[in-house]
């Protein structure tokens, strides 16, 4: 697994410093997203634990976590009910891949990967609801 630059941690704490209010432009009708209850989740990277809570006051913010509220165009690679997959490119930024799969409202797998600041990502994360924000 290929980590660039502190991967989950530069995000979260881009998203922590008030940019996980703002939702990504161009956000697609993937509908995964509305099994995703907002509130305050820990995401945690499978293979280094770095974890973190953020307040996700919309579920769309959870599709390029590693360009935060960058402007990206997206295409929808798979869009069901209970799993999805956008691909994203951030002009200047970089571009990913994410995967979405929700076992509950309060439990989400996320999969991403990608280039960002010109570094590749690859993330495995499973998101889980703490409470409200």
């Amino acid at each position: 697994m290929v980590r660039g630059y502190g991967v989950l941690a530069g995000a979260l704490l881009a998203m922590g410093a008030g940019l996980a209010a703002a939702a990504p432009a161009q956000a697609p009708a993937l509908k995964v997203l509305a099994q995703i209850e907002p509130g305050r989740w820990q995401l945690r990277e499978i293979d280094s634990k770095t974890e973190r809570a953020v307040c996700v006051s919309d579920p769309r913010i959870l599709i390029q976590l590693h360009h935060g509220a960058a402007q990206c165009s997206r295409f929808i690679v798979d869009n069901q009910a209970t799993t999805g997959t956008v691909h994203y490119t951030c002009s200047g930024a970089g571009h990913g891949r994410t995967t979405i799969a929700v076992e509950t409202p309060r439990l989400v797998q996320i999969r991403t990967q990608g280039l960002a600041n010109g570094l590749p990502f690859q993330s495995e994360i499973e998101a889980r609801r703490l409470g409200s924000c």
